[in-house]
């Protein structure tokens, strides 16, 4: 059903639709069609507000979607209204799908989670790692890896590899005259310490070397054809880019406007790191698969051992730590990770102790940086997806909608 909410803000919302052949129809109670209102008024106050331009938000069970809803404008330049079957960029949510994909040439035997990354993709051999370096000057001094970077390393964010946005050494480094480094030089020693970096983007690189496969070739036959994701590409098809929503930013005074610099319509070459664009309804059809241990809709994407094996910490002692930004403009702080007791399983952060109110603990997570976010819990078979398309990233107004529809949908399912 659709209809109107204050300010000229369009809402779209079905409650209890369904997911691809796989949803039960279910009895709305009146409770529950009072906790739906309830998260519909939260989210359609955030885009009154100006917190947001705009935002769709989905939860499913095991069974189906439990909530729905969109709110606000696609393009704050000529008002177009969201609808749920918008297609937004989800940038680093691609790190789930290439690790998915990672885990069913695992399952093949084509690798193992300790070779040495080297082994598949020659340019991560010989690595450096940093000794010095001088913020002012930007003089530095390496010296070799005495570990190599495994495959483990690069799916949990330990290799040492980091983003421009995550690390001021990345973002000023420039190599000297005559030096080259296909990668790094690394920031740590491998399995020492967890930065958000570029390990997963080598990753995509290593099942298109494995499978023979282009990214995209290879996602939607073994992952987007058998979960129905009919909406989720790296070039959006002419036919659907009408409902590309545009990426804004917000300005100093808070306000929102169209980003000049739109990501393209069209690439060539594949990142396993970020690059998709997808639909909530695809996305969940991908999280659900995940709440029953592998299969959606009779599909089965990954064993059931496989989906523990993923959801489990594999960087032991380490911890992964609220991280300052190093470019403000793209990013603010990672403040919503439990700094240094969060871990790192193959694909997902993990929440260690239970969030009151909300996620269990051992539930699976992450987002993109325009903005986008999703949560697994498997402990009380609930996911959700919350799509905005802003940045930076991890804004402090795009955090409360998040956790004020996270804590909504626990109550929608009395969980």
């Amino acid at each position: 059903m659709a209809r109107r909410a204050p300010l000229g803000i369009i809402v779209a919302v079905s409650l209890f639709a369904a997911v691809g052949h796989a949803t039960q129809s279910r009895q709305v109670s009146s409770d529950a069609r009072g906790q739906t209102a309830s998260i519909d008024k939260v989210l359609a106050d955030a885009v009154g507000r100006g917190d947001v331009p705009g935002v769709v938000a989905m939860a499913v069970d095991r069974r189906g979607i439990i909530y729905q809803g969109a709110f606000g404008a696609a393009d704050v330049s000529n008002g177009r209204p969201l609808t749920t079957d918008a297609i937004f960029r989800i940038a680093s949510m691609t790190k789930p799908v290439t690790t998915v994909a990672a885990m069913q040439l695992l399952e093949q035997g084509r690798f193992s989670l300790e070779d040495p990354a080297e082994k598949y993709l020659p340019e991560l051999a010989h690595l450096s790692v940093f000794e010095t370096f001088d913020p002012k000057t930007g003089a530095y001094t390496v010296r070799p890896a005495r570990k190599k970077v495994t495959i483990r390393h690069l799916l949990t964010h330990t290799s040492g590899l980091g983003y421009n946005f995550t690390s001021p050494i990345v973002r000023d480094f420039k190599p000297r005259a005559g030096e080259e480094y296909p990668a790094g030089p690394l920031l740590f020693e491998p399995g020492d310490q967890w930065v958000y970096g570029t390990g997963v983007d080598w990753m995509g690189r290593l099942v298109e070397s494995i499978s023979g496969k282009t990214l995209e070739e290879y996602f939607r036959e073994r992952i987007f054809g058998p979960l129905a994701m009919s909406d989720t590409f790296y070039n959006v098809p002419d036919g659907k880019q009408r409902r590309l929503v545009a990426v804004h930013r917000r300005r100093a005074d808070g306000t929102f406007e169209r980003d000049p610099n739109q990501p393209p319509l069209s690439v060539t070459r594949f990142n396993g790191g970020g690059g998709l664009a997808s639909t909530a309804v695809d996305y969940v059809h991908f999280l659900q698969m995940f709440l029953n241990s592998g299969t959606w809709n009779g599909a089965r994407i990954l064993s059931a051992d496989t989906v523990r094996i993923m959801g489990a910490n594999h960087i032991g002692t380490v911890g992964v730590p609220a991280l300052k930004t190093a470019l403000p403009e793209r990013s603010s702080d990672f403040t919503f990770v439990n700094d240094g007791r969060d871990k790192w399983g193959l694909g997902f952060l993990i929440t260690t102790d239970q969030q009151a109110g909300k996620r269990s603990a051992g539930s699976l997570s992450w987002g993109g940086i325009n903005n986008t976010y999703f949560w697994v819990d498997p402990a009380r078979g609930i996911a959700g997806v919350i799509l905005m398309q802003f940045l930076p990233f991890a804004d402090s107004k795009a955090l409360a909608v998040y956790d004020s529809f996270e804590r909504g949908v626990y109550q929608l399912a009395g969980r």
